[in-house]
C-alpha cells in the first residue's frame, strides 16, 4: 500500500514538471507549439502513463484493495469500539461502521476480533462505508444450516423462549423451531426447565420459500434408543420383572417405559382393590418394578402387571372366617342387581338386592346404599377357591314372617301402602317386609276396575283386610272392599226382580241400552224389551217406567225391561176378562141347575 502512495507522487511530479515546460517554451513559434503539444494531457488533464506502468498500478490494487461488491460477505477486524458502534476495518479504501446491536449475542466483542460482514452502503452521504454483520451472519447461517440437513450433521442452538407447541431455538444466528414432540423421547411437562440451555439438534426440515427451520433433539437419542429397544426385546419373556419409569397415566392404564421399550399396566392390573383412577396408585416419574404378563408376536404391545408382584389378597384372609360372621366393609361398587363391598384389601363380597331387606316388591340397591358408605352384613356364602363371597344386610335383624299369624291373623284389619302395580293387582306393604297382594276383583264393590291405576295411586295408605295367609310359601292375600259393607246387600232388596223403577236411556249399546238407577248400579236394557205401547222403541235420553227381571248379587248384573211394563197390564186385562168370561158361564150354568132343581122339587112335591 505505501508504494502505491509512493507512485502516486512520482506521477504527480512528472505532471508538473511537464507543466513547467510547457510554460518555458512560451515563446516558440506557433507551428511548433501545435506540432509538440500534448493533446492527452489537455483532454485528460493528467499526463499519459504507460501501459507498463499502469498495469502494475492495478496489480497493486488488487492485491491490496477488496472489492466492495454487494452480497459478498467478507471477513473484516475490529479496530476501534464506541459506546454505539464498531469500526470494522476490510482493507478496502475505508474503514465501515456497524451499530453495536448487530453484536448483542456477542457481549464480549473487542478490538482486534475477526467478524464476517456484509457491505450494506458502500458510501453514505459523508462518503462512509456502511456494513452489516447481521445480514453476513444470515446468510453464512443459511449455508451452515443446508449444509447441516444434506450432511446430517449435528449442530448446536440456544433454546430461547417457549412458544405455541415447542421452543424457539437459536441455530447459527436463525430462530429454529423445535416442536414438543422432538425435544425428548418422554412427553415434556416442563418446558420452561429447556429455556436457556444450549444443545445438540439435528436439521430435520427446511422450507426456503418462507424460510423456516425445524430441529429435532429428539433424533438424536433415537438411534441409540432403538438399539436397546432391540435388545430388550430380544429379551422378553413372560413373567419376567423389570424396573421401569411411568411415562404415562391415562384413564385407563399407565404406560411403562422399559428403557426405550414402553409396555401398558391395564387399571385392573394395578391393584387388587378396584381404583377409580390410576394415579391413585402411581405417579408421574415413579420407579417401580413390574413383571410382563403377554406380549404378541412382534413384542410391540407388551402387557405388565404391578399387583401379580404381590400375595392375592384372598390368599391372605384368615381361616377364622366363616359363614355366619358379621364383617364390615365399604360399599365400592354398585350396580342395580346389588353392591360390592371390600371387607378386606382385594376381598370383596356382593349384597344382592334381594338380600338387603325383607321386603319382596322389587327396589334397586341405589334405595339402600350409597359408593362409600361403610355397612355391616353377615356372610351367606364363602368360596376360597372361587374367591366369591355373598353378603346380606336383611339378616341383621328378624326375620318379620316369624311370627306372622300372631299379627296379621286372617280377618284382620290393617292400613298400608300401595308399593306397585300388576294388571291383575295391587301390592300392598303393611311393614318392612310384609307385603300383601290385593287381587283387582277385591278393590272395589261395585266398580268395574280394568287396571288397578284407575282406582289408586302408589304410594297411597289403603285400609285392607286379611283374606289369606299363606306362612310356607310367604304370601298374603288381601282385601280392600271387605273393609267396608257390601252395598248390593241392600240393593237387592231395592232393586230385587219385580220392582219398578223410572229412569233415563243413558247410552244404546250393542243389543239394547244401558240405564243408571244410581251411582253403582247400571242397568241392561235388551233391544226387544224397549219397545213402547205404540210399537216404536226408547231413544236415548227418553224417560220412561222400567221393571227389574233379573238382578244377581255375585256378578253384579241387573237387567230391566220397558216392555214387560204394559205387557203385564194387557196380560192382567185378560186375565180379568177371562175370569169375568169364567163367571158369567158358571152363572148361567147355575141359573139352569136351579130351574131345573125347582122344576125337579116341584114334580117331586106334586107327587
Amino acid at each position: 500500500m505505501a508504494e502505491a502512495k509512493e507512485t502516486q507522487k512520482e506521477q504527480a511530479a512528472e505532471a508538473t514538471s511537464a507543466q513547467a515546460q510547457t510554460e518555458v517554451k512560451e515563446t516558440v513559434s506557433t507551428e511548433e507549439f501545435l506540432k509538440n503539444f500534448n493533446w492527452h494531457n489537455y483532454e485528460e488533464g493528467i499526463d499519459q502513463v504507460e501501459d507498463e506502468k499502469l498495469k502494475e498500478f492495478e496489480n497493486l490494487v488488487e492485491e491490496n484493495f477488496v472489492d466492495t461488491a454487494d452480497e459478498e460477505v467478507v471477513e473484516g477486524t475490529v479496530v476501534h469500539l464506541t459506546d454505539r458502534e464498531a469500526i470494522i476495518d476490510i482493507n478496502a479504501k475505508s474503514e465501515g461502521v456497524i451499530s453495536l446491536n448487530e453484536f448483542r449475542y456477542n457481549p464480549n466483542l473487542s478490538v482486534g476480533d475477526k467478524v464476517e460482514v456484509l457491505i450494506d452502503v458502500r458510501e453514505d452521504k459523508s462518503g462512509q462505508l456502511v456494513l452489516s454483520h447481521r445480514k453476513a451472519r444470515t446468510i453464512k447461517a443459511w449455508d451452515r444450516v443446508n449444509a447441516a440437513h444434506d450432511k446430517g450433521e449435528i449442530v448446536n442452538g440456544f433454546v430461547k423462549c417457549r412458544t405455541k407447541g415447542g421452543m424457539i431455538v437459536d441455530v447459527f444466528g436463525i430462530e429454529a423451531f423445535l416442536p414438543g414432540s422432538q425435544i425428548d423421547v418422554k412427553p415434556i411437562r416442563d418446558y420452561d426447565a429447556y429455556v436457556g440451555k444450549t444443545m445438540e439438534f439435528k436439521v430435520v426440515k427446511i422450507n426456503h420459500e418462507f424460510k423456516n427451520v425445524v430441529v429435532s433433539h429428539k433424533a438424536l437419542i433415537e438411534a441409540d434408543i432403538e438399539e436397546q429397544k432391540k435388545e430388550i426385546i430380544g429379551q422378553l419373556e413372560k413373567g419376567q420383572v423389570l424396573e421401569g419409569t411411568v411415562k404415562n397415566i391415562t384413564s385407563y392404564g399407565v404406560f411403562i417405559d422399559l428403557g426405550g421399550v414402553d409396555g401398558l399396566i391395564h387399571i385392573t392390573d394395578l391393584s387388587w382393590s378396584r381404583i377409580n383412577h390410576p394415579n391413585e396408585v402411581v405417579e408421574l416419574d415413579q420407579k417401580l418394578n413390574v413383571v410382563i404378563l403377554d406380549f404378541d408376536d412382534n413384542k410391540s404391545r407388551i402387557q405388565l402387571g404391578l399387583k401379580q408382584l404381590q400375595k392375592h389378597p384372598w390368599e391372605a384372609l384368615g381361616e377364622e372366617v366363616k359363614v355366619g360372621d358379621k364383617v364390615k366393609g365399604k360399599v365400592v361398587v354398585i350396580a342395580d342387581y346389588g353392591a360390592f363391598i371390600e371387607v378386606a384389601e382385594g376381598v370383596e363380597g356382593l349384597i344382592h338386592v334381594s338380600e338387603m331387606s325383607w321386603s319382596t316388591h322389587l327396589r334397586s340397591a341405589q334405595d339402600f346404599v350409597n359408593v362409600g358408605d361403610e355397612v355391616e352384613a353377615v356372610i351367606l356364602t364363602l368360596d376360597r377357591e372361587e374367591r366369591k363371597m355373598s353378603l346380606g344386610i336383611k339378616q341383621l335383624t328378624p326375620d318379620p314372617w316369624t311370627d306372622i299369624t300372631s299379627k296379621y291373623p286372617v280377618g284382620s284389619k290393617h292400613t298400608g301402602i300401595v308399593r306397585n302395580f300388576t294388571n291383575f293387582g295391587v301390592f300392598v306393604e303393611l311393614e318392612e317386609g310384609i307385603d300383601g297382594l290385593i287381587y283387582i276383583s277385591d278393590l272395589s264393590w261395585t266398580k268395574k276396575i280394568k287396571h288397578p291405576s284407575e282406582f289408586v295411586n302408589v304410594g297411597d295408605k289403603l285400609e285392607v283386610e286379611v283374606l289369606e295367609l299363606d306362612v310356607d310359601g310367604r304370601k298374603l292375600s288381601l282385601g280392600h272392599k271387605q273393609t267396608t259393607e257390601n252395598p248390593w246387600d241392600k240393593y237387592e232388596s231395592e232393586f230385587g226382580e219385580g220392582t219398578v223403577h223410572t229412569a233415563e236411556i243413558s247410552e244404546i249399546v250393542d243389543k239394547g241400552a244401558t240405564i243408571e238407577f244410581n251411582d253403582d248400579i247400571v242397568a241392561f236394557v235388551p233391544s226387544r224389551h224397549l219397545e213402547k205401547e205404540d210399537g216404536k222403541k226408547l231413544k236415548k235420553g227418553e224417560t220412561a217406567e222400567f221393571k227389574v227381571i233379573e238382578f244377581n248379587k255375585e256378578f253384579k248384573r241387573v237387567v230391566a225391561s220397558h216392555t214387560a211394563i204394559f205387557k203385564e197390564e194387557e196380560e192382567k186385562n185378560v186375565k180379568a176378562a177371562a175370569k169375568r168370561s169364567n163367571q158369567a158361564e158358571k152363572t148361567t150354568l147355575g141359573d139352569a141347575n136351579a130351574e131345573l132343581q125347582a122344576l125337579k122339587d116341584k114334580m117331586e112335591g106334586k107327587a
